[in-house]
């Protein structure tokens, strides 16, 4: 209904009219019996999400996670079948489908609640057209006023909680956590300008605590909340003692749309088998592009390769005892664990000192030579 993008409304008219003149051309048969399992509508619909993401500019980063970002988290978290999986910050929806996608047989319970009005209807649309039957999504304040309730007005509790919120939300609800009705703050309250630990905090506490319902979280997180003191260096420690903290997972700059700065990736579980952290550097495994980098396939797989193996890579990886952590007063820096220092180039200084006087040796032959030139021309050298 946009007059200014659209045209009058004749004009919009015959936009629909060839619109669905070109669906009706029997060339253009998308049938499952003709293409086969390839989600044409819903994987446009996502195309051209990204391609609004692209010029969105810094607004892009409230609705849109990169796939490949998207398609990581889903990894790390391994749903299954039945499990039931929230985004409480669903943006469009993207990161919750790659989730589903990664069951076997597509069967989840998906739960979504997005603050935006018009990012809420994206994804709405987006889970219909990816044919994620049942999926419930809200339109609200997640951490103001969470509407994915149970009968009896408590919090919805899932297997895997996903997200990838808003980096440091000012005014994000500080008023409502000092009485908060579900009781989500008992470690603390986060700084009212920073709004980083308060998602953090609620997407642990919809978990399933229950052994046997593997509650898990993966969420994207600015590199403040890896070391930040105060209120949330307090969080960080209470995370690290209730044994949840499972993975930090350093992410290359330049991957989401509206900042350049680099992120990274949390695991949190209820019920690890020991008490380590996996660190991981992948902060230089990407592919450079003209707008944003991007993760390649490889370097997923490498990232998700090395989290399960929780095996020392020189560079790369490196999995700390709790001990370790706490030694480093919860600081998650991940340069503390992962050393990623490279030595210079030892130079042997006779060889650069010969090519020196070579090089100034030609250089003199070739201002004589110019000279001479310019003498048999009857020119000035000076």
């Amino acid at each position: 209904n946009s007059t200014s993008a659209l045209g009058r409304t004749a004009q919009r008219n015959e936009r629909l009219r060839n619109l669905l003149n070109d669906f009706s051309d029997p060339r253009l048969d998308l049938r499952p019996s003709r293409v086969g399992n390839l989600d044409i509508i819903g994987n446009a619909y996502e195309y051209l999400i990204g391609r609004f993401a692209a010029g969105a500019g810094k607004k892009a980063g409230e609705f849109y996670t990169p796939p490949e970002v998207s398609i990581l988290i889903a990894r790390l978290m391994d749903p299954q079948p039945d499990d039931r999986i929230c985004d409480p910050a669903c943006g469009s929806g993207s990161l919750l489908i790659r989730c589903v996608n990664e069951i076997p047989g597509r069967k989840g319970a998906v739960y979504g609640q997005e603050n935006n009005g018009a990012t809420w209807a994206l994804a709405k649309m987006n889970m219909f057209l990816h044919d994620v039957d049942g999926a419930v999504i809200e339109w609200g304040d997640t951490i103001k006023a969470p509407t994915l309730l149970d009968r009896d007005g408590t919090l919805m509790h899932y297997n895997v909680v996903v997200a990838n919120p808003p980096f440091s939300l000012d005014k994000w609800g500080a008023e409502v956590a000092q009485k908060d009705k579900h009781q989500r703050f008992w470690r603390g309250v986060p700084p009212t300008s920073r709004g980083d630990y308060a998602f953090l905090t609620h997407m642990v506490e919809t978990t399933f605590a229950d052994p046997a319902e593997n509650g898990r979280v993966g969420v994207v997180v600015p590199h403040g909340v890896l070391f930040r003191g105060g209120a949330e260096g307090r969080i960080r420690q209470a995370f690290i003692e209730e044994n949840l903290l499972d993975a930090v997972i350093g992410l290359p700059a330049n991957l989401f749309f509206g900042t350049n700065m680099p992120a990274a990736i949390l695991v949190f579980k209820r019920h690890k088998a020991d008490d380590t952290v996996m660190f991981i550097d992948a902060s230089r495994e990407y592919e450079a592009a003209t707008l944003q980098n991007r993760l390649r396939f490889t370097d997923i797989d490498r990232i998700v390769a090395v989290y399960h193996a929780r095996a020392f890579v020189d560079g790369y990886a490196y999995c700390a005892s709790a001990d370790e952590v706490r030694g480093n007063d919860c600081n998650l820096n991940i340069p503390r664990y992962v050393d990623t220092f490279e030595p210079e180039l030892t130079v042997d200084l006779g060889p650069v000192a010969q090519e020196i006087v070579e090089i100034e040796s030609r250089l003199a032959r070739a201002q004589r030579d110019m000279a001479r030139n310019l003498q048999e021309l009857g020119l000035d050298a000076q």
